[in-house]
């Protein structure tokens, strides 16, 4: 498919754009300014994207409990539904890009590879890349034919808020927020500040070059290494967004086992008896 298992370049995007097989996803939106994304999918994009929205097809609803985060994982036959409707079935390769730092697409990535479907990758660079290459844009909005979407959900790529309580000592959680929320100096999205007891702290953009795109493998490995004695790796953000780019890079550095506390902040502090820590670990 590309030279990176889960990344494709702009290059090889831009010679498969008129691929029956290839399915592109514009996956723009910007926290606290909903629409903004679809806006600017229908001013410009990839010719053939598609547009999903983060919290209207890559999030179900929140829970009227209160729990289960602020974008909770979307119902299985809601995700059958989205990926058929798009044309996606078992011989097609989904290509997701954002301006997002890959978060939006990494987390479309993890969604399709949480359902079964393991041909899907993020596109190196996002739209910023395609855009300084000079590569075409159009607004026309693409209309894909049907296909059917096969689910086979891969449950053991999530944990939950009890899970995550009660890991092992040989489980390495990473908390993949800013260092400023890590260690509690700020938070402005939930009620609490700080993280998971226990937790270390990877910062999802630190996986990235100065131009935006992933680091090269031997780079992601270098920088996991001190995890390579964790038997289990759980990764948690916020709301379960980000945290997928730590997982797109630790597929990338060989740690395709990494697994998603979905939930992520925003669903352990609506726990009150949950623990929280302050500064470094």
């Amino acid at each position: 498919m590309a030279v990176r298992e889960n990344l494709v370049s702009i290059d090889w995007l831009a010679e498969h754009t008129d691929d029956p097989d290839v399915v592109i996803v514009d996956c723009r939106f910007t926290l606290g300014k909903p629409g903004l994304g679809l806006a600017e999918y229908l001013q410009d994009h990839i010719p053939g994207a598609l547009y999903f929205d983060l919290e209207q097809d890559l999030s179900a609803p929140k829970a009227g409990s209160g729990h289960g985060g602020r974008h909770p994982l979307p119902a299985a036959d809601a995700l059958v539904e989205l990926f058929s409707s798009a044309g996606i079935d078992r011989d097609v390769t989904v290509v997701a890009y954002d301006d997002q730092d890959m978060a939006m697409a990494a987390r479309l990535w993890w969604l399709l590879r949480y359902m079964g479907h393991p041909r899907a990758a993020v596109l190196n660079g996002g739209y910023a890349a395609w855009r300084k290459a000079g590569l075409p844009v159009t607004s026309e909005v693409e209309k894909r034919t049907r296909r059917t979407f096969v689910p086979d959900v891969q449950s053991h790529m999530l944990v939950t808020a009890a899970e995550v309580a009660s890991r092992s000592e040989r489980t390495a959680l990473l908390d993949s927020r800013a260092g400023e929320r890590y260690r509690g100096e700020l938070e402005t999205i939930d009620p609490k500040a700080g993280h998971i007891p226990g937790a270390l702290h990877y910062f999802y953009k630190e996986n990235l070059s100065a131009d935006g795109t992933l680091r090269p493998a031997h780079e992601l490995k270098e920088r996991f290494a001190p995890l390579a004695e964790a038997d289990e790796l759980i990764v948690y953000c916020g709301s379960g967004v980000t945290a997928c780019v730590n997982l797109l890079a630790l597929n990338e550095a060989g740690r395709s086992d990494a697994k998603l506390y979905l939930g992520s902040w925003s669903d352990w502090t609506s726990y009150p008896e949950n623990p929280v820590a302050t500064g470094e670990e």
